[in-house]
């Protein structure tokens, strides 16, 4: 059986060298003073080169950054493990730094020319490795090029049906991760709109890319959310680049965030992520570095 890796993205997502040393990289100070309805989370897969370099090392640099929420990709659920990790270790380390693990992306899109069984046996896995970190989310994140059809989002539809009730009634909710392709005109038909009205909204929330939604879609964030309110309870905060509509650190982009976090509804919002998946301007550490300054200086009031 497949594991999910940290390359699950990797057909869009430019590779990127190792991350300089944590200790080279220059922190500013933080403070806890001021009060926050939500923490400021990171997708790891953001700083994935550091995370494998040595996990232990980053992620005492993630908090020292002041983040204090994390969303993982990468479980190996034969073994039970995150980033080489038992389970229960990294359970341990994150204790130690004070940090929470919310949701995790998991590869689903392996096992969608799996067998029910084999498929029902993934998600079971998954749901080990989530209790374990105490997480709230299992997420879908990505579904391979292969597999981009209209005819096959409307089959994906119905194994988020499938995977939402295993995943609820184990006492954990499930969400659908998008990014571009899910916006492609297909005749007139929209994969998104598969996900969003052919599944159970009790069973299959959504994790927002905001990003991909700006970059893709002819709906804002804003209108996805009002138009389909409690379903958007996970948001990914990561800017474009004002040239080449790649990924860019917060501030450095074309996404008025200011604009758009003083206007949106936090209603149904449980967690957010700030994420870039490359095209650093110096490696990922600085970019989370960078990232995390400009968000707790003009956006975080908002959330």
């Amino acid at each position: 059986m497949k594991h999910d890796k940290c390359n699950t993205r990797r057909d869009f997502i430019k590779k990127t060298g190792l991350v300089t040393a944590a200790s080279m990289i220059s922190i500013p100070h933080f403070s806890f003073t001021d009060s926050f309805k939500f923490k400021m989370g990171l997708q790891l897969f953001t700083i994935r080169d550091a995370m494998e370099k040595d996990p232990v090392a980053t992620l005492k640099t993630v908090a020292r950054l002041g983040y204090q929420d994390l969303e993982t990709y990468g479980y190996d659920g034969e073994n039970d493990k995150y980033y080489g990790q038992s389970t229960s270790d990294f359970k341990k380390l994150l204790e130690d730094l004070q940090l929470t693990a919310t949701s995790g992306h998991y590869n689903f899109s392996d096992y969608f020319m799996a067998s029910e069984d084999e498929l029902r046996r993934f998600v079971d896995q998954c749901i080990v490795g989530a209790k374990g970190l105490d997480k709230s989310y299992i997420t879908w994140p990505w579904l391979a090029p292969e597999y981009r059809t209209i005819e096959n989002f409307k089959i994906l539809a119905d194994k988020l049906n499938r995977i939402g009730e295993q995943v609820t009634q184990a006492g954990l909710g499930f969400a659908y991760h998008n990014h571009d392709f899910e916006f492609t005109d297909h005749h007139g038909e929209m994969g998104y709109d598969s996900i969003l009205y052919n599944t159970d909204p009790e069973l299959v929330k959504l994790q927002m890319d905001m990003y991909w939604v700006v970059h893709s879609s002819k709906f804002s964030p804003k209108e996805f959310i009002t138009n389909h309110p409690g379903r958007f309870v996970m948001w990914h905060i990561k800017d474009m680049d004002k040239v080449t509509r790649d990924y860019s650190e917060l501030g450095n982009g074309s996404i008025d965030y200011v604009k758009m976090l003083s206007e949106i509804d936090t209603d149904a919002l449980e967690f957010y992520y700030l994420e870039q998946g490359g095209n650093f301007a110096q490696n990922s550490m600085q970019s989370i570095t960078d990232s995390a300054a400009y968000f707790k200086k003009h956006l975080q009031r908002y959330l």
